[in-house]
């Protein structure tokens, strides 16, 4: 009876030290409720997950195999030991390649309603797809080659079986879709903005708390909204995009070569697309330096003052720079707990060509 009384007793103080954080609830808390990121990211009816799914699609995730020469693999580029990127202006393919966009974070990607900078894909699993056979990033000269690597691999067949069924289980498909399970447990919940938005008076800094109110106030939240502070939650395939630069007119556009890639005209071939991106997410953004599409700009300071100019005209003093800085920092999150996962191997030969 005493424990049981315990257990009474703490799920009570549990409950009125909740009503307490409820009432005492600041307007700009209240506000901030719609921006909380979500514990789990919902999946699509035809790729549900199972334990046995993530742990090949995580095998996947980090094999260099699946690229053609054998040294990049999908965390190459989106660290999830780090940062969910790799911290480099351009990301580095096969061969040292370099491509011309900076590789945005992984985690929390399982929120966006498209993927890539310029939305050309609908889902995790369609993006999965693409970097296997870009020419720059892992160079597979085909899916075909893709899957035909695999089947050389031992242990990826009795994976693949096990998980999917079927006469023939290893297809691109399958591939995407383990891949893409994988990609949505990378999620990071627990940020200081999220504990004090719902309820914890003291996981924000005075500064982080005006930095909230100073982006509310002068726009910034017209498109960085959500959970993901990466825009409205829309139906899958359905882009949220904003044109960059808005104002072309400063010294930033020119100094950090905004203007080179036409970003989502490049897919729809519609000048009404022209420099229009994806909103991308703010989440960890403290980071994954270096910033914006470009990687261009090194420091997130800067990179605040660059957002203001070009997409509001406002000009920022250095108490608001600082102000929204810490704002940004608090939206670190805490990064799920990884494990190098152990690949299958070929005994005696390599599938990698020489």
């Amino acid at each position: 009876m005493t424990y049981f009384r315990e257990i009474v007793l703490s799920l009570w103080v549990l409950s009125q030290t909740t009503a307490a954080y409820s009432r005492a609830l600041t307007p700009l808390q209240n506000a901030a409720k719609a921006f909380i990121l979500p514990l789990k990211a919902s999946e699509p009816s035809d790729n549900p997950a199972s334990r046995a799914k993530i742990e090949l699609g995580k095998q996947l995730f980090f094999d260099p195999r699946l690229s053609k020469d054998g040294t990049v693999s999908c965390n190459s580029c989106h660290n999830v030991m780090a940062s969910g990127s790799d911290n480099r202006a351009v990301s580095v393919g096969i061969n040292g390649q370099r491509g011309g966009r900076s590789a945005p974070t992984v985690f929390n990607a399982a929120f966006l309603s498209v993927q890539f900078w310029d939305g050309r894909a609908a889902t995790l699993e369609d993006q999965a797809k693409g970097p296997l056979v870009n020419p720059i990033e892992m160079g597979m000269p085909s899916h075909d080659a893709v899957v035909a690597r695999l089947r050389e691999i031992d242990g990826y067949s009795d994976q693949f079986q096990k998980v999917f069924g079927g006469k023939d289980p290893v297809t691109i498909d399958n591939l995407a879709k383990a891949v893409a399970v994988y990609e949505r447990t990378l999620i990071t919940p627990n940020s200081a903005f999220d504990r004090w938005a719902r309820g914890d008076g003291g996981a924000l800094s005075a500064s982080a708390q005006r930095g909230f109110s100073k982006m509310n106030e002068i726009g910034c939240t017209s498109c960085h909204s959500g959970g993901g502070f990466s825009g409205p939650a829309l139906p899958t395939g359905t882009g949220f995009y904003q044109k960059f630069p808005t104002f072309a007119e400063n010294d930033y556009v020119k100094k950090y070569d905004f203007l080179g890639d036409e970003g989502r005209k490049n897919v729809t071939k519609n000048e009404a697309d022209a420099h229009m991106f994806r909103v991308p997410t703010l989440r960890n953004v403290a980071m994954t330096a270096p910033y914006f599409h470009n990687g261009s700009v090194g420091s997130l300071q800067e990179a605040i003052r660059v957002m203001a100019k070009t997409q509001l005209n406002k000009n920022l003093t250095t108490d608001e720079v600082n102000d929204i800085y810490n704002l940004l920092v608090s939206l670190t999150g805490t990064i799920p707990e990884q494990t190098m996962p152990k690949l299958s191997q070929t005994l005696g030969t390599t599938v990698t060509p020489q």
